[in-house]
């Protein structure tokens, strides 16, 4: 198969063209990077990059938080607006498979539920209970402590900035090109992505990054909140053998089809620090009770429909990645 993989030098798209290549399959990478002028936004170029192509994997996309509505503009242009030019090109072109970088940003907070009233969606945080340092979001019916647990694929959508907004427009975008061409589209909703390659010292590479360049410097990983904020660590070469995978089992024609893409063994952001501190040999994390606005308390998956319909399965252990990781 000849796979077109958009973003293709970037941190996860290089990864799933070395999957690609290691499964036999033939990768040609699309990126602004690697090549003058391989944007997305150039119709031109992405019809001809999409000659003799039998399947697109699209990973090529401006990410982050975004800065409020400031930079909407820019995120659209780049995310939305590259994918429609794509998905165009494509039913030109007739290829008629597409793998989709989603995220797991688009659910916002993750799944909770109360004693008393069951599964609840809790609104933001408040700034006064940050402040006060309560960092759980209570049950929006009775303010009472939540249970968290994982997210499913059919949660109902919330995201709370410009990015995530953006990746769930591709998916609705996706979803409008497979029903009008027939095509298979599939988005693998990443959870929070790490390993070789990750870029450091970005406003765009992610905690781990930012705790990793910090050990480097001979400093202390500073953790926000608490440090119990769960999230689900997948290591990037599970994350491009689940493209592949995807790639290679085809989806159903017509369709959109969603997975989590995550590791299945959440850990808190404070158990990843001394993870990474002690496989650096120190210096320890110091959790400083300092908060981001708007960002969510706790986000993992259930990958469950991945494992059962695709028969993929991660393979690097958290300890394992995390000491790989504090080498890089």
């Amino acid at each position: 198969m000849r796979v077109l993989v958009t973003g293709g030098a970037g941190f996860i798209g290089s990864h799933v063209v070395e999957a690609l290549w290691a499964r036999g399959h033939e990768a040609v990478v699309y990126d602004v990077r690697a090549d003058a002028g391989a944007d997305v936004r150039d119709a031109g170029a992405v019809a001809r990059a999409l000659v003799g192509v039998d399947a697109v994997c699209h990973q090529a996309a401006m990410v982050g938080l975004g800065d409020g509505v400031a930079d909407a503009a820019e995120y659209v242009s780049r995310n939305d607006l590259g994918t429609a030019v794509l998905l165009a090109a494509m039913a030109e072109a007739g290829v008629r498979r597409l793998v989709l970088a989603g995220s797991m940003v688009v659910y916002g907070e993750g799944r909770y539920e109360c004693p008393r009233h069951g599964v609840v969606r809790p609104g933001p945080r408040a700034v006064g209970d940050l402040d006060a340092g309560r960092f759980e979001p209570p049950c929006p019916v009775c303010g009472a402590r939540l249970c968290p647990g994982l997210v499913g694929e059919d949660a109902p959508a919330d995201p709370r900035n410009v990015y995530a907004a953006t990746k769930l427009a591709q998916e609705h975008l996706a979803a409008a090109w497979a029903r009008a061409t027939g095509g298979s589209a599939v988005s693998l909703r990443y959870h929070n992505v790490y390993g070789p390659r990750m870029p450091r010292d970005t406003p765009y590479a992610g905690v781990a990054s930012f705790f990793r360049s910090a050990l480097a410097r001979g400093e202390a990983p500073r953790v926000f909140e608490d440090g119990r904020q769960r999230r689900d660590f997948v290591h990037v070469r599970d994350v491009a053998d689940a493209n592949v995978s995807a790639l290679e089992a085809r989806a159903p024609d017509g369709l959109l089809t969603i997975y989590n893409t995550g590791s299945g063994d959440p850990h808190t952001v404070g158990e990843m620090a001394r993870a990474l501190a002690s496989a650096h040999g120190g210096p320890e994390p110091v959790v400083t009770g300092e908060y981001r606005l708007g960002d969510v308390r706790h986000i993992t998956a259930d990958s469950a429909r991945l494992r059962a319909e695709l028969g993929w399965k991660p393979q690097v252990g958290f300890e394992e990645g995390m000491r790989e990781f504090a080498r890089g």
